[in-house]
């Protein structure tokens, strides 16, 4: 059993913040990634929106499609026009072989809202988020059948952020939801990583390895910041430059036979940290507490 690397292009093309990274393109990110060695990449809006473009853009660099992000919106639509909605996207990762599809509900979350504090997030009770789970079922299901995986990604300032929301979550879905399990936003969430990942460890599809700066989280949430307000500040950083330790995380993957994807995704300002040296960073990191873990890396 093996796991592979990849990264997201987040540090060199943030979505959420355009000006951010504008002096970086994406075929600098592919180029640098595949450089420092990871050989996949999550789906990036600037990327080719079309299959086969996007094929040969990615063979073009060496990089595989190892996951992308899915915004959903099944907490405000039926299952029957969210399927519709995310068909286009699924057809294409099953096209270009990608491990999964990296869901997330949308439709209420605050984490694109500039002036709106990550405290300000909406929060669901358990019977809420139970049913919710219930419609995920369907989805991720039909999502199955077709030759894809869900993995569900907990996110700052959506309705599944918490230690909680994650639990009700997987207790209230079918095995068909799988898990994205990202120890970054989970410890900002106020989460405990290890004691989660050790619950749903056989739910759990695909992995981002992704540290936090605690002192700069405990600054956005005494001061009401925004979720984008954190990721400027440096709320994030790349495996290895936080306070979480991987090397826990690792022999947890190795002891559950983890063979997926181990996926970096640290935005941050890249005048305060280079997306190279810090994904090269991050990388090394990895790389180290995986031979500790007698974890083999296919490259």
């Amino acid at each position: 059993m093996s796991v592979k690397f990849g990264i997201s292009p987040i540090a060199w093309q943030n979505d959420d913040l355009p000006d951010l990274t504008a002096a970086f393109s994406m075929e600098q990110c592919l180029r640098e990634a595949r450089d420092i060695g990871y050989t996949g990449i999550e789906r990036g809006r600037r990327m080719p929106a079309d299959t086969e473009g996007l094929k040969a853009y990615l063979r073009k660099y060496d990089i595989a499609l190892c996951g992308g992000w899915c915004s959903g919106n099944l907490h405000v639509a039926s299952v029957k026009d969210e399927i519709a909605a995310i068909t286009q996207q699924v057809d294409q990762f099953i096209a270009l072989d990608a491990p999964c599809l990296v869901y997330a509900e949308c439709s209420n979350t605050v984490q694109g809202m500039a002036n709106t504090p990550v405290n300000d997030r909406p929060k669901l009770g358990r019977d809420a988020v139970l049913a919710y789970a219930r419609k995920l079922s369907e989805v991720a299901q039909w999502m199955q059948d077709r030759g894809m995986q869900m993995a569900y990604h907990h996110h700052m300032g959506s309705m599944i952020e918490s230690e909680d929301d994650v639990n009700w979550l997987m207790e209230g879905s079918s095995d068909a939801v799988k898990l994205c399990f990202d120890t970054g936003h989970l410890l900002f969430g106020g989460g405990d990583v290890m004691a989660t990942m050790v619950r749903w460890a056989h739910r759990i599809h695909h992995v981002h390895f992704k540290d936090i700066r605690p002192d700069v989280v405990r600054d956005v949430r005494a001061h009401d910041r925004s979720f984008l307000d954190a990721v400027i500040a440096g709320a994030f950083t790349v495996p290895g430059d936080g306070c979480i330790d991987f090397q826990a995380v690792t022999d947890k993957l190795k002891a559950m036979d983890y063979a997926g994807w181990i996926v970096v995704e640290a935005e941050q300002d890249p005048a305060k940290a280079p997306p190279y040296a810090y994904s090269q960073k991050g990388y090394r990191h990895i790389l180290d507490v995986c031979a500790q873990a007698g974890l083999a890396v296919d490259h």
